[in-house]
């Protein structure tokens, strides 16, 4: 067992993890992971011993106890909680529990698991807030260790309130792409053929591994190194993925992806500062009220519509609204009391229950720029997801600079980084991608400026851009295969408001962008990249700067 060099904590997940014993099959020619999507379920075969949990809610008060639920087929098992972080810290550990196995429905993505309560652990009051991973293991037949992640979030009080930062995990994106027990909102085995992504996900169901933790050196989704000239496309979280058993999107959303390296990072650097869901800000938006700084990052793509307005209106008041995160582009709902999502995505128009509702079609799940929705991303966050999206892989700009060109380096955002109008930042740390947020844009004398739209404020400054795509550029290669090619692009073009051709056109090209606008007594500044964070762990000057610039600001 391995141990933190800088507080000698032991990490659970240290250590050699179970392989299903050796077989061997015949391969085929056109074997590809677009042909061979595989969702995580249960081996629930005691032969070879597994162990899932998870919690009916994803966050907690100090004292309040938490139950988990859960399967297994092995005789004992273990659960060990750690606060992760720049300095984890164990506060949990039960060994040898008695095990007990539950069938796992075939609909458990949308259903849940019903799984009955194997184990208690009542929070300590004074608990302070934080990412709580939970690591239950078992040992196999032939020792081999199985492990499984889940997490519970410790949400602050008035007496354990840290700062005036809150910073608030992508929890929406992460359930979209949680496809444990058969479906994520992209795929699984919904629909009439049984191969579709579901538009009802349950929360009450474990989380597909990799998600919530990951080894050092885990691929990313952007392409590294930057291709040379006529290489096939690379996509390098599949290939990675799908050699070592870990989820489909694993990369694409989660904790250990995205949302940690900025608290390993702000924590490093001093800054205090507290967790919670967005459930929470679905459900409690008074939490806002202690705070004059609330902080997203990474792939930050749905939201609820309460969502959006407990933001805006905590910005009116003078809150500072810091967002190092893209792909701001989905509507979602949020049913019995937070443990469903729903998000119907291309099929809102014609499957949404509430499509012709007058009172609820406002809550249609489709995107916020789609004719049924029609509130732009810009009026909360100032881009937009479909003016945005993908770069720096597969076919999506992969040799794009990986970085932003500054336009307004006089902004306050870029004090003391010394950079100048033209200057390029972030690119060695790879800090623009996967997918990004930009605006309908035009240049006057060498600046860029938003072209007016409805829901596109007028008083959004435009700091620094790059270009993107909303469809992989196709060339005729040597056996290349393509992903996503244009079907994100067809798909929110029939959203869009306007004839599907010209919208198509419309949403073709894009950009990434940093952006910063005033709302009522407070501001909002948006890095709107996915890698943003990148820049953080990978210790880019000018990315830390420009983060530690916002914070302070909205601290001060």
């Amino acid at each position: 067992m391995a141990r933190d060099k800088d507080n000698g904590f032991t990490h659970p997940e240290i250590g050699p993890h179970a392989v299903q014993p050796r077989r061997v099959r015949k391969g085929y020619a056109d074997e590809h992971f677009l042909s061979d999507y595989r969702f995580q379920f249960p081996r629930e075969d005691p032969d070879f011993a597994e162990v899932f949990v998870y919690t009916d809610r994803m966050s907690y008060d100090p004292g309040e106890t938490v139950e988990f639920h859960g399967s297994t087929t092995a005789e004992t098992w273990n659960i060990q909680i750690y606060r992760d972080g720049h300095r984890p810290e164990m506060v949990h550990e039960s060994f040898d529990l008695a095990g007990s196995f539950t069938r796992t429905s075939e609909t458990a993505y949308s259903d849940g698991c019903d799984w009955p309560v194997l184990h208690r652990w009542q929070i300590p009051a004074g608990t302070r807030s934080g990412f709580y991973r939970v690591v239950s293991t078992c040992l196999r037949k032939d020792g081999e260790r199985f492990v499984q992640h889940h997490f519970v979030v410790v949400r602050p009080t008035k007496e354990t309130r840290r700062g005036k930062i809150l910073f608030m995990l992508a929890t929406g994106t992460w359930t979209a792409y949680n496809d444990w027990g058969g479906a994520n909102h992209y795929f699984g085995t919904w629909g009439p053929n049984g191969n579709e992504g579901s538009p009802i996900l349950s929360l009450k169901r474990p989380w597909t591994r990799g998600m919530l933790w990951l080894p050092k050196g885990a691929a990313r989704i952007t392409v590294s190194p930057v291709p040379d000239m006529n290489d096939t496309p690379r996509f390098p979280s599949k290939e990675w993925g799908y050699s070592g058993g870990w989820g489909q999107y694993y990369a694409a959303a989660g904790w250990a992806q995205f949302d940690r390296h900025f608290a390993v990072w702000a924590e490093s650097e001093g800054y205090d500062f507290d967790i919670v869901t967005q459930t929470d800000l679905h459900q409690r938006p008074e939490i806002l009220d202690d705070y004059s700084c609330l902080v997203t990052v990474g792939h930050d793509e749905y939201w609820s519509y309460e969502m959006r307005k407990t933001v805006e209106a905590f910005v009116e008041k003078g809150g500072g609204f810091a967002r190092f995160g893209g792909n701001f582009l989905w509507q979602i709902r949020l049913e019995e009391d937070g443990a469903r999502q729903v998000c119907w995505k291309f099929k809102a128009p014609e499957m949404d229950p509430v499509r012709d509702d007058p009172e609820k079609k406002h809550l249609l799940t489709a995107s916020w720029e789609s004719g049924g929705v029609a509130w732009p991303g810009a009026s909360t966050v100032g881009v937009n997801g479909c003016h945005g999206m993908y770069a720096s892989w597969g076919g999506f700009a992969p040799r794009g600079s990986r970085g932003f060109t500054v336009y307004r380096p006089e902004h306050w955002a870029f004090r003391n980084t010394d950079l100048r109008y033209a200057d390029v930042f972030g690119a060695e740390a790879g800090i623009f991608g996967y997918e990004v947020d930009g605006l309908d844009y035009t240049f006057r004398q060498g600046l860029p400026y938003p072209v007016e739209a409805p829901g596109v404020p007028e008083n959004i400054e435009i700091l620094a851009m790059s270009p993107a795509v909303l469809f992989e550029y196709e060339h005729p290669g040597e056996g290349n295969r393509y992903y996503v090619r244009d079907s994100d692009l067809q798909g929110l073009a029939e959203l869009a408001p306007e004839d599907t051709p010209t919208a198509y056109r419309r949403f073709q090209y894009g950009s990434g962008m940093v952006v910063g606008m005033t709302r009522g007594k407070g501001e909002v500044l948006t890095a709107g990249s996915c890698e943003w964070i990148m820049g953080l762990t990978r210790r880019d000057a000018f990315t830390q700067r420009i983060t530690r610039n916002a914070l302070d600001r909205f601290t001060s």
